[in-house]
């Protein structure tokens, strides 16, 4: 695995659903954001915006494999914590 930074990331949405064992959840790309020059902020292009307006940004998986299972448990706390601040 390579430790070095991703020149853009993947902007992303989740929908979960139900199946017969339990919930699933379908990852689509959406958009990739760009740092600035200067390293402060992003550039963010979308093809698509989710109805529930929640993005999630995360950099490009670097093996052949579709596991979001890391990804899944990042943006649940990340989503907690944001409810919580409400």
């Amino acid at each position: 695995m390579s430790t070095s930074k991703p020149t853009y990331l993947n902007v992303l949405i989740v929908e979960e659903f139900e199946t017969g064992t339990g919930k699933g959840r379908n990852w689509t790309k959406v958009g990739v954001a760009f740092p600035h020059a200067d390293g402060i902020g992003f550039n963010i292009e979308l093809k698509a915006f989710p109805r529930d307006g929640k993005l999630i940004v995360l950099p490009p998986q670097t093996d052949s494999t579709d596991d979001r299972t890391a990804e899944t448990a990042r943006a649940s706390k990340s989503s907690t914590a944001k409810d919580r601040s409400r």
